[in-house]
């Protein structure tokens, strides 16, 4: 009979005993299962002692969790949770150092454990812990314990992280600002601290004030990594607490420190590998620091702001400084106004009269404004070429330089994310945007210019815009899925994927898409191949059988003739005859003309044939050199030859005779064809798994089991 569901076998192991074997009912209380185990071990209070787990995080089974139990488990006997925390409480208060020391290395351990940590709580456990920080002048092992103990009772949410005195909080703050402690407790220190950040605007601030960030910045340029990592961690819960403005304030702080350049060389580019947890963090900083530029993404332009104005009349200058420096003060209040309006329109803005109306449309508001004087500024000769070239293309070529700025903005802040909230959980980061202070501006930089030489590969006009803006959003995002580790390499590479590369991408990602290149499909079309070639080789003698008419070619290239050749049924003789016009398809008996198939020796083609080897010119010669092939028979001074009247002939016949001759096809009719029928074969039997992905490998097979006594046996049922 198979074990009852509520029923699971288990062992349970106690120091110096021999290990019971039970069956373990799990409609049985606890308690009655415990007094059981006890009395088969003649343990007396059954109540003082627990069932533990032997692996893992060694956690007390309860009545809560005791549903977890599967077959095969290995439990403990071991005390009671509620002796263990009164032993250690009042172990921890010990005058004895070296019994200090054992408790509290014991309590750091057993405080995962929810059931532990409740009744250790319960006792007023963390006041003692309280003062062993508070009061104590070690800043070792000891110290080290009591701080791992704290964290882990803390994790379980029984008490509020505001409760902590600010004594505590003071004695934590002066463990990260020494320099002679020991790593461990620096490391628990900053994970305290960490925590508390979040949990009130009160903590926050005193944590602010006491931890500064040069400090943070000495802890992030150590060689211990676990220290560089609870460092990070900080300072990304502090900047997440932070306001807007004191987020900006600690980044300009950050950015004036070099913070960039040193993560980019000391932990991105440093000899041990990036943990996960370094790369959600560096992602956090990245998204923080992007998240800085929202404001003016979401800011409108305001048309009567001096400086707004400026800053647009800037771009207008610097394009066309030397045309409207000296003569445009000569001009009327109408003239200049015209003129204006005119540099505007060849600066690419939609509404030349009042540019500021580009402008208005948030996200991407003042950010575009931002970026194209940056460029302007930064990158002058560049911004002039690109503004001159197009405004001396015609009208219809000319690549917008303000209106693609604009579009190409927004495209920049979707794909970084900016104005998004951080993941929790994410890790992608880019290492480049470590390696440059302007980021934005300088990626900006970079696309604004592929913007303008993908136009020109694609011979975009106007209505081609949002076409060309698609094609580079897709040459950046697919860059920046390579992680250049800088800017150069990232221009390198992006200005390489140019407009042919795209398209072929995207052919072959639509064939994957189409699961015609996925390992097992693949594997599939070598072995439909055979078939279908077998299948095309049949075709191809049923085409010579019903046969073709040819024209026959003079030594003066003149076709006047007609002659009739195909294969007999058995495929064994070829059959040929002249023929009048007008005769489609003769009867085999009249072609009076034969070469057995036996006597064929081999086929020629274009140039190798004797009838092409006279010398001719023009546009004839090339088209019967396409068309020409020979057959080589007999004593090998025979030869017949054939100029096809079509390409598609051609193929057919060359084909089959190859495959009279025993030969491979070779035509690329043959290659056309087999795509086409694998294409429809695989499509045939792929019907039933649409929509389902095809793994790469097949799943492993598991292991065989090790033994083979799980067959029921239902003789002994049925007596």
């Amino acid at each position: 009979m198979p074990p009852p569901k509520d029923v699971v076998k288990i062992a349970i192991q106690m120091v110096g005993a021999i290990p019971q074997l039970i069956d373990l009912q799990q409609t049985k209380p606890l308690a009655s299962v415990l007094k059981d185990v006890c009395d088969a071990w003649s343990l007396p209070n059954a109540e003082r002692y627990a069932l533990q787990y032997v692996d893992g995080r060694q956690t007390y089974i309860t009545e809560s969790n005791r549903g977890e139990i599967k077959n095969g488990s290995i439990l403990r006997l071991t005390t009671s949770p509620d002796q263990e925390a009164e032993r250690l409480y009042s172990g921890i208060q010990s005058n004895n150092s070296d019994v200090k020391t054992d408790s509290l290395k014991k309590l750091a351990s057993l405080s995962q454990d929810v059931t532990f940590a409740q009744e250790f709580i319960s006792r007023n456990g963390l006041k003692q812990i309280f003062y062993i920080v508070e009061e104590g002048n070690d800043t070792g092992e000891m110290l080290a314990h009591t701080l791992k103990a704290f964290m882990e009772l803390m994790e379980h949410d029984f008490v509020s992280w505001e409760t902590l005195s600010a004594a505590f909080i003071k004695k934590i703050v002066s463990y990260v600002n020494m320099n002679a402690v020991d790593a461990s407790v620096q490391q628990l220190s900053l994970s305290i601290l960490e925590n508390m950040v979040p949990t009130s605007r009160l903590l926050f601030d005193l944590v602010k004030k006491e931890v500064t960030l040069d400090r943070l910045l000495t802890h992030l340029q150590v060689t211990n990594a676990q220290l560089q990592l609870k460092a990070m961690a900080l300072l990304i819960a502090l900047l997440l607490a932070a306001t807007d403005a004191e987020r900006r304030d600690m980044m300009d702080y950050l950015r004036e420190k070099n913070i960039r350049q040193f993560i980019h060389k000391n932990i991105i580019h440093s000899s041990e590998p990036l943990g996960d947890e370094m790369a959600h963090y560096l992602y956090v900083l990245q998204s923080v620091s992007l998240n800085l530029c929202e404001r003016r993404m979401r800011t409108s332009m305001d048309p009567y702001s001096q400086e707004q104005r400026e800053l647009l009349q800037s771009l207008r200058q610097t394009a066309f400084e030397s045309e409207s420096e000296s003569p445009a003060s000569n001009f009327s209040t109408e003239r200049r106004r015209s003129l204006c309006a005119k540099e505007f329109r060849k600066l690419g803005f939609v509404n030349n009269s009042n540019p500021a109306e580009d402008l208005r449309r948030a996200p991407p508001g003042l950010l575009a404004l931002d970026n194209m004087v940056y460029f302007s500024r930064h990158t002058p000769n560049a911004y002039s070429r690109f503004v001159l070239e197009n405004s001396s293309r015609e009208d219809k070529h000319e690549c917008p330089f303000a209106r693609s700025s604009i579009q190409l903005t927004l495209i920049l802040c979707e794909i970084l994310h900016v104005g998004e909230p951080c993941s929790e959980t994410a890790q992608a980061f880019y290492p480049m945007f470590f390696g440059q202070d302007h980021f934005f501006e300088e990626l900006f930089c970079i696309c604004i210019q592929l913007v303008n030489k993908t136009w020109k590969e694609m011979r975009a006009t106007q209505e081609d815009f949002d076409k060309v803006l698609q094609v580079v959003r897709e040459q950046i995002t697919r860059t920046l899925s390579l992680k250049p580790t800088s800017l150069e390499l990232f221009k390198t590479r992006v200005n390489a994927l140019n407009y042919s590369e795209i398209l072929k991408l995207r052919q072959t990602e639509r064939l994957h898409q189409e699961e015609t290149l996925a390992v097992p499909v693949l594997e599939l079309r070598e072995r439909l191949k055979p078939e279908l070639l077998e299948l095309i080789r049949q075709q191809r003698l049923l085409h010579l059988c019903e046969g073709t008419l040819f024209r026959k070619i003079s030594s003066r290239r003149r076709q006047d003739k007609l002659w009739y050749c195909r294969l007999s049924p058995n495929h064994k003789v070829l059959h040929y005859g002249d023929v009048e016009e007008g005769v489609r398809s003769p009867p085999i008996e009249s072609l009076l003309e034969k070469i057995p198939v036996a006597d064929m020796k081999m086929l020629l083609v274009g140039k190798e044939c004797p009838h092409t080897k006279e010398k001719s010119s023009g546009k004839q010669n090339k088209d019967v050199l396409e068309l020409a092939f020979s057959i080589v028979y007999d004593v090998e001074e025979y030869c017949l030859n054939f100029v096809a009247p079509t390409r598609y002939e051609f193929c057919l016949w060359t084909d089959g005779l190859n495959v009279l001759l025993g030969k491979e096809m070779t035509s690329e009719r043959t290659q056309t064809d087999l795509d086409v029928l694998l294409s429809m074969e695989l499509k045939l039997r792929l019907l039933d798994l649409e929509n389902i992905s095809i793994p790469d490998t097949p799943p492993p097979v598991p292991k065989p089991p090790s033994n083979l006594n799980f067959c029921y046996d239902f003789s002994h049922a049925e007596q």
